[in-house]
């Protein structure tokens, strides 16, 4: 991804040197989030992801530790406020546009083992994330580092995807589209409110893709073999892929992010389109994605 001349976003918070860090044995960050991401949003909270993940590991351990920031972790950082800041350019274009008001961009928040946000406590174990109460993207940058080893995916561009993913959950927000999704989702059954999860995660895949369409018009970013690293990381990321790998079996009645095959779709199709409106996950049969 080419982001030499580019602007950095000035809506970053760097927690990393008032973090502990969360020592695993036997896995990493992605380890064990392929756990985690299965109890997060299918009637967990940030704790009961934090909480399973000990559990099922068993060997980790928190200790407190001083960071120290490496040239790598530096080079991460850099990029990720490039890419924040290309999320604020595309979106507030996008906003206007469309006539959808002013685009209030969301505080992206790095950390490093543990943070805590305006939706509870979380660890590195949890992933990256969005909290919609306090409007912000949260990120262990070790995420990154370790998804080459732990899912076999990784790239520049695939990092940007993780985080325009993120921003889609904002621009949700931004939308009303999530706290309905929030509100319906505490009125039904756990398997319908994993399903209304999904078409919410599908969305934020598709609203990634079309950042990245736009971000490529504005910026001229997408290099070759760009595109080719986002859809490797969204095949790994879907819930069939992680249970598979994490219990030997899927289990669709949990599915919270929906399959790889879905997650690859809404992505592509987004960045193809490059349209904000060809998003609606929520007019189609579930079965139909």
């Amino acid at each position: 991804m080419r982001i030499d001349g580019r602007r950095r976003s000035g809506n970053i918070e760097d927690r990393r040197g008032m973090s502990g860090k969360s020592i695993g044995i036997g896995g990493g960050i992605i380890g064990a989030v392929i756990i985690g991401i299965v109890t997060l949003l299918s009637g967990g909270d940030l704790g009961d992801v934090a909480r399973n993940v000990m559990n099922q590991q068993g060997q980790t351990q928190s200790a407190q530790s001083t960071y120290v920031e490496t040239k790598e972790d530096a080079q991460l950082a850099d990029f990720a406020s490039v890419v924040l800041a290309g999320t604020e350019d595309v979106w507030t274009k996008i906003f206007r546009e469309q006539g959808w008001g002013d685009y209030q961009p969301p505080k992206m928040v790095l950390f490093h083992g543990v943070v805590q946000s305006g939706c509870g406590n979380a660890t590195s174990q949890t992933g990256p994330f969005y909290c919609s109460a306090d409007q912000t993207v949260y990120i262990d940058l070790d995420f990154f580092k370790d998804m080459q080893k732990d899912i076999g995916a990784g790239g520049d561009f695939a990092y940007a995807y993780v985080i325009a993913h993120e921003v889609g959950h904002h621009v949700q927000n931004q939308l009303g589209i999530l706290p309905k999704a929030h509100q319906q989702m505490s009125r039904v059954s756990e398997t319908e409110a994993n399903r209304i999860s999904v078409r919410l995660e599908l969305q934020a895949d598709y609203f990634a893709g079309v950042w990245a369409h736009t971000d490529n018009k504005m910026f001229n970013s997408i290099e070759p073999g760009d595109i080719e690293e986002a859809i490797e990381v969204a095949s790994k990321i879907g819930d069939d892929y992680l249970q598979k790998k994490a219990y030997g079996r899927e289990m669709p009645d949990s599915f919270n992010h929906g399959r790889s095959e879905w997650r690859v779709r809404w992505l592509k199709k987004g960045i193809q389109t490059g349209d904000p409106n060809g998003g609606d996950t929520f007019s189609i049969p579930y079965n139909s994605f």
